[in-house]
């Protein structure tokens, strides 16, 4: 048997094998991130072992750096294992008190890891399960470049025309983004005429704003304690602009994502408040629910399982979450949860009984995102669909 630790990285990848005996075959050997460097690899691996089983490979998870190389050696049919990037740190400390980091020394630790590890090989996800992490992931990545734009268009608005928002029951709606858009100033609106105006908030509102809004509206306008700037004005029509430029991306990935989930038909959605988006999240970062062997270490993965301090006679009893697991998934878990709480009789009287001990609100949610993963855990095993148990 040999091993094989390789250290990723962004132009290429260091490597070092060992046999079982610990003798060094290749002390260092660097190989390009590109089908020359993957190949050239492969020949100097066979090389020393012709015989694919006799050989494991472990390298770290390095996000898409490690991406096409993990898929290459899949595709290769070698065993492959995908260490946390914090264990191997953790390790390598405990080991050693040296404040030694190298490319090289990194691969040479990662082929003595595998000696002692009996981590399970690298599985490639589904097609359908690994186009939902992607389109999950763009959809949380968009949401994320969406807030701070609407940051900046609160803070225009209320330099602008800070009375508005009392006159609609939300000014992120497409009424006031085309009123905005036309007249972005109070002073703007002041001085428009009340027929353009009404004509404007009756045709964007699908005839449900009348002239008497209009006439209320430009009064507020004339009164406004705003101050007009151009600068700020232009701001926020091009602020406007990209807000709606990015929302109809976001539902363009969910209609992307409620695509795949139609066709997966898993029964993850038949839980109270887990939705197709909520849904499709929870799947593409579990994977394989056979990868976990307990509803616990499934919580253990999404880093949602309390955190453990015992020293002496002392045992802590108010501890914070590991949080080290995959934050989409913890995320979601959350989301999931709060919805069940109002939607799911079951999940709103278990939550209900831990607030009546005493627990605060999100600790109370927080025993909730466990009882989440165990019922998250049965439906995927069995393949059957949720049912209310009170």
């Amino acid at each position: 048997m040999i091993y094989v630790g390789i250290d990723v990285a962004k132009d290429k990848h260091d490597c070092h094998i060992l046999t079982s005996d610990g003798e060094v075959l290749c002390d260092n050997f660097s190989f390009l991130n590109s089908r020359e460097g993957f190949n050239a690899f492969i020949t100097l691996l066979f090389g020393y072992c012709k015989d694919i089983s006799n050989i494991k490979i472990g390298l770290e998870a390095t996000g898409h750096y490690s991406k096409n190389l993990l898929l290459f050696l899949y595709k290769a049919n070698l065993f492959v294992v995908v260490f946390n990037p914090l264990s191997v740190s953790q390790s390598r400390r405990a080991i050693s008190l040296r404040k030694t980091k190298s490319d090289k020394s990194d691969s040479r630790y990662l082929a003595e890891m595998l000696f002692s590890n009996m981590s399970c090989p690298y599985q490639e996800q589904t097609s359908d399960v690994s186009t939902l992490k992607s389109l999950t992931r763009a959809r949380y990545r968009l949401v994320k470049e969406i807030q701070p734009l609407k940051n900046r268009y609160r803070r225009s608005l209320q330099i602008l025309f800070p009375e508005l928002p009392s006159f609609f029951p939300s000014f992120y709606s497409n009424t006031v983004f085309t009123l905005l858009k036309a007249m972005p100033s109070a002073k703007d609106i002041a001085c428009c005429n009340i027929l353009r105006l009404t004509n404007i908030l009756s045709k964007s509102s699908r005839g449900r704003l009348k002239r008497d809004k209009a006439e209320a509206l430009k009064l507020a306008a004339i009164n406004s304690i705003g101050s007009y700037n151009f600068g700020d004005a232009t701001e926020l029509k091009f602020i406007i602009e990209r807000i709606e430029f990015l929302k109809s991306q976001q539902i363009e990935l969910e209609n992307s994502i409620k695509s795949v989930m139609n066709n997966i038909n898993l029964p993850i959605t038949t839980i109270p408040g887990i939705g197709f988006t909520l849904g499709a999240i929870i799947l593409s970062e579990i994977g394989d629910i056979s990868r976990f062997s307990s509803p616990s270490k499934l919580l253990a993965f999404a880093g949602c399982e309390p955190s453990t301090y015992q020293s002496g006679k002392f045992t802590a009893t108010n501890t914070p979450m590991v949080k080290h697991g995959s934050k989409y998934l913890r995320n979601a878990l959350y989301l999931a949860t709060t919805m069940a709480y109002l939607h799911s009789p079951s999940f709103h009287t278990y939550i209900d009984l831990k607030r009546s001990q005493g627990k605060h609100y999100y600790i109370a949610i927080s025993h909730g995102m466990k009882k989440m993963s165990r019922v998250i855990y049965s439906i995927l095993s069995s393949d059957k669909p949720f049912t209310e148990v009170i």
